[in-house]
């Protein structure tokens, strides 16, 4: 079963991952948006040879009830949290329902945006692969080491059997 995006959609896929930080790859953008990294590629393929609208009057809005519930931003979630407090549960229901999400969505934002846990993830991201670049570089220098420890082992170990095999054992000397 093929899933069809909106034109908007797709533009805005499009924008996000040429726009992205040299660090993220194609493929975390395309895993963000739900998609397959293969169609986000004939995406900026086409918008390159201009088979996508691009212009600002032709570009139709993606409206809230298009959004996803990971693609509002902050601005966005605490504005529908300001708009929902005070509302009765059928209120907000029918609130979240015109907005294209869950009353839950509204809860969570509204516990991180009291905890302080709202960190955009690509902040997040972003110190996630700095500490992974870190450990990788201590991992390699760490087997760096090994290898050459192990290279001078070995090496020690044939010169023994050559130093053994011109002039004998030590033992072999001694009686």
């Amino acid at each position: 079963m093929s899933q069809r995006f909106t034109e908007g959609f797709k533009i805005q896929a499009v924008e996000k991952a040429l726009s992205r930080s040299p660090e993220i790859t194609l493929v975390e953008i395309a895993e963000t948006l739900g998609v397959s990294r293969s169609a986000l590629q004939r995406w900026i393929t086409q918008s390159k040879n201009q088979q996508l609208e691009t212009s600002q009057s032709a570009k139709p809005t993606m409206t809230n009830q298009e959004k996803r519930p990971q693609d509002w931003n902050s601005e966005e979630r605490l504005k529908l949290i300001i708009e929902s407090d005070g509302l009765s549960e059928e209120a907000s229901s029918e609130l979240c329902r015109a907005s294209g999400i869950f009353p839950h969505h509204i809860k969570e934002w509204k516990q991180q945006m009291m905890t302080g846990a709202v960190l955009s993830t690509e902040t997040k991201k972003q110190v996630s692969i700095k500490t992974l670049r870190n450990e990788i570089k201590a991992l390699n220098k760490d087997l760096n080491r090994k290898n050459k420890a192990l290279a001078e082992t070995a090496a020690l170990l044939v010169l023994q059997k050559k130093v053994n095999a011109i002039w004998g054992n030590c033992e072999d000397n001694l009686q």
